[in-house]
């Protein structure tokens, strides 16, 4: 068996699953191990240095890999600076399957992509955002839930996936990816029966073996200790609201924000700052002392498989699910 949809069909990949970008972790290793097991493998832009660098990456992903894999490109030009056009024009000349566009509208960048070939993802957490990129002409919208491990919110936008997904089917237009703390075949087949095309998932691709972080790192993600509970909103006061591990660094954030007055980043930079986060992820796999994105779907993670054994278990899964839904439905007789 197996579960075709115009999102596999559109980017030649045999299961309709994303990466999503992960700052520190896309990598070529991850990347190149997600593709390979038929998934769609996405490098993170700004985890590169400069834009050459991203150049150099994707092509030692292209040397782990002969399958598509993507390119994720996050816009928080009030939090990071970054030659962002740049790193642009690599995805185009490079001409990557995909790039996914978080964070900020990606119209200038339409004509350029698509005379490259690249297919656009616009990742968005609203549905005012979905709209807006539907009309700057993407090609899919990832459609993320409050429940993810998100980055832009805004007060009053503490929607879940549930609702958000059902509203995007029903309006728009383009092919919707479902996000939002997924981790198993049961939502995957929810989202496809609910009319998205796939997934995207991050938080679970951490806990793999092939995941380039602290090993410290994964058994925590899959500790019987750690469920959905134990993440929590920081930046809020930034109109950044982001999801991230409920730890000492998060509540020191929290516990600034709380404070009242203006809150600028630089308040919160020595608890937030990239640097401490790769830290961690490489060096100390210590996750007390870095802020670092994760949504509830690590209530969903017991084991730290590989790629492959992954994403073929959620495959079956949803082919169970889809299967058995199907046999609830009742074709009225006509005698």
């Amino acid at each position: 068996m197996g579960i075709q949809t115009r999102l596999t069909e559109m980017l030649g990949i045999e299961h309709p699953i994303i990466q999503g970008g992960m700052q520190y972790v896309g990598y070529a290793e991850m990347a190149s191990a997600v593709s390979n097991a038929g998934g769609l493998g996405i490098l993170t832009a700004l985890t590169q240095p400069t834009p050459e660098a991203l150049r150099a990456e994707i092509a030692r992903c292209r040397t782990m890999t002969s399958k598509p894999f993507g390119v994720n490109v996050t816009i928080l030009k009030a939090l990071i600076p970054a030659d962002y056009d740049a790193y642009m024009r690599v995805v185009a000349e490079e001409r990557v399957t995909m790039v996914e566009i978080a964070g900020g509208s990606p119209a200038k960048y339409m004509p350029m992509l698509r005379k490259a070939g690249v297919k656009v993802l616009h990742k968005s957490a609203t549905l005012r955002h979905a709209i807006k990129a539907q009309a700057a002409g993407v090609d899919l919208i990832e459609i993320v839930g409050y429940e993810a491990s998100i980055a832009g919110g805004q007060p009053g936008d503490e929607i879940g996936l549930w609702v958000m997904l059902a509203k995007a089917t029903a309006i728009l237009q383009v092919p919707v990816i479902a996000s939002g703390a997924s981790a198993t075949g049961r939502q995957l087949a929810a989202a496809i029966s609910m009319g998205a095309v796939g997934i995207t998932m991050a938080t679970r691709f951490l806990a793999t073996v092939e995941a380039p972080i602290h090993a410290d790192i994964k058994a925590r993600l899959a500790s019987p200790d750690v469920d959905e509970r134990d993440t929590t909103i920081v930046l809020g006061t930034l109109s950044n609201a982001t999801r991230v591990f409920k730890n000492e660094i998060s509540e020191k954030i929290r516990d600034i924000e709380a404070e009242g007055g203006d809150v600028d980043f630089s308040r919160v930079a020595p608890y937030a700052a990239g640097v401490r986060t790769k830290k961690m992820w490489q060096e100390s796999g210590d996750t007390e002392d870095a802020m670092w994105s994760c949504g509830q779907s690590v209530g969903l993670i017991d084991d730290v498989p590989t790629c492959k054994e992954l994403i073929s278990r959620i495959v079956r899964e949803a082919e169970g699910q889809l299967l058995g839904g199907a046999s609830c439905v009742v074709v009225a007789s006509r005698l």
